[in-house]
């Protein structure tokens, strides 16, 4: 996938500037210029055991990324598309490792290299989810303290890693924060945590995601979880808004068997043959994951223990109430309603509608923040005011407008600069989308009705800015007020 137009024109001045620069900040320019052509790239975040390879696993749409705890949970792994599958391991001075996929297609456990001498484990696959979208799985933070790991510290700092190994692992544009169970205070505090040492992937609620993981488990055996999922998610959305965009409830296991092709035809015909059972006896098996695999049964108890293994109690549960209801289920049928019950579809479109969407700016803005720190440090005086003219040259083009409003959207968002609550989800609005009628909330608006209503938008923002607001609120509203009066010009114009 190639750079949208934002990032495209920050490429056209790569492309134009690097060859004239200095050898160090031609080398800058030309990684961004690399970086800009690269897909989205999402770090994922989270405790130890918080399920963060079952969701890569997910992600990626093959099992991969081994799940239990080994020397790969220990480093930094990427995940992105290739012509052909390959692991290569990164030693820290830069020199590579290749090892095979084990017997079953999975990172081998053993890596051959010591951990602490390992930058990257660089994976490649031939999976089209990553055509798209490259994944990096970080090294789990502590489960006893809000300390990050060293792991993550190098994954995110780049602390002693030659220019190859941190540029394959810096800079992601969006991170997904894993946690399972309620919100607890150290749960935010480890994600404050992970932020704190995060910078360079521009952390901040526009490009943050929080995934709810295990939601089956706030439930007792075969239970429906998601009455209690959406409300808790809800909530859990609320007490982190201040660093994460939504927080999404999924079942992680139902969403790698599902999406990785686990489920088997002999795994369909158990489920089949225990859903012929009759009701008593069913519900006394998925009463508990002991009698499910002890109590006699027509199904071999290693059977179980494997459905088990890629459906624990919910999703068997969930299976054998559809085919009870309807035996002639076809098996895909079956693999499609399990996906909807894991509730990874809602993570796909939250993904595509809030990071995928949103890659060329974000990129682009990524991108210039690189350039904007080049041009103001150290290096050449003719380099750094010949990035700085190429710089503002391409910030006064009016498209550019949505990167200060994903600047100060994300202002308003951390409360770095507070805003009424109905003019902070307006602006963020106007930030996130290009879509007039969800930025104005009026979805059955005709083109008319909603140029006079951004025009209202910017006049009550420059109204508030001369009126009443504070300083740091004045700059806000202005470009909000310059953001609106750009969308009612952008309506204006023919198709």
């Amino acid at each position: 996938m190639g750079p949208g137009p934002l990032s495209a024109r920050v490429a056209a001045l790569c492309d134009e500037v690097g060859p004239r620069l200095g050898p160090s900040a031609r080398a800058t320019v030309l990684d961004v210029r690399r970086r800009l052509d690269q897909p989205l790239r999402v770090a994922i975040a989270g405790r130890l055991k918080a399920g963060k390879s079952t969701l890569v696993n997910a992600l990626i749409g093959r099992r991969v990324a081994p799940t239990d705890v080994g020397e790969c949970t220990r480093v930094v792994t990427q995940f992105r598309y290739g012509t052909a599958d390959r692991v290569e391991v990164v030693r820290r001075d830069g020199s590579r490792v290749a090892l095979p996929l084990d017997e079953s297609g999975m990172i081998p456990q053993r890596l051959g290299v010591p951990s602490r001498d390992v930058a990257v484990v660089d994976v490649t696959l031939t999976s089209d989810n990553l055509r798209t979208l490259t994944v990096v799985d970080t090294p789990g933070l502590s489960s006893t303290s809000t300390a990050v790991s060293e792991g993550a510290r190098r994954a995110l700092l780049g602390e002693d890693l030659d220019d190859d190994s941190a540029g394959a692992i810096l800079g992601a544009e969006a991170i997904v924060y894993v946690f399972t169970q309620a919100v607890r205070a150290d749960d935010l505090q480890a994600l404050e945590a992970f932020r704190a040492v995060s910078a360079r992937l521009a952390s901040n609620p526009i490009n943050s995601l929080g995934l709810f993981n295990k939601v089956d488990k706030l439930v007792a055996g075969a239970a429906d979880p998601w009455p209690v999922a959406g409300p808790l998610a809800a909530d859990q959305a609320q007490v982190l808004r201040r660093v994460i965009s939504d927080v999404v409830p999924v079942v992680g296991l139902l969403a790698e068997t599902t999406e990785a092709g686990r489920l088997t035809a002999a795994d369909c015909e158990a489920l089949r043959a225990l859903a012929r059972l009759p009701a008593a006896e069913r519900a006394v098996l998925l009463a508990s994951v002991d009698l499910f695999t002890t109590r006699d049964c027509p199904v071999p108890r290693e059977q179980r223990e494997r459905l088990l293994h890629r459906l624990d109690l919910y999703g068997i549960g969930f299976a054998l109430a559809q085919l009870a209801a309807r035996p002639q289920l076809a098996s895909g049928d079956l693999v499609r309603m399990l996906y909807q019950a894991s509730g990874f579809p809602r993570l796909r479109h939250t993904l595509d509608q809030a990071f995928r969407w949103r890659t060329d700016a974000i990129k682009a803005g990524w991108a210039l923040s690189t350039l904007e720190k080049l041009a103001g440090g150290g290096g050449r005086p003719a380099d750094r005011e010949l990035l700085r003219d190429a710089i503002e040259q391409v910030l006064q083009q009016p498209e550019y407008h949505r990167l200060r409003l994903l600047e100060v959207a994300q202002q308003v968002t951390t409360g770095s600069v507070e805003l009424p609550a109905p003019m902070e989800q307006e602006l963020t609005r106007l930030a996130l989308s290009t879509d007039p009628a969800w930025i104005l909330g009026l979805p059955e608006a005709s083109t008319d009705q909603l140029v006079r209503a951004a025009l209202d938008a910017a006049t009550r923002w420059r109204v508030y800015a001369v009126a009443g607001a504070s300083p740091a609120q004045s700059r806000v509203a202005l470009v909000a007020h310059r953001g609106f009066y750009l969308l009612s010009q952008q309506m204006r114009r023919p198709a």
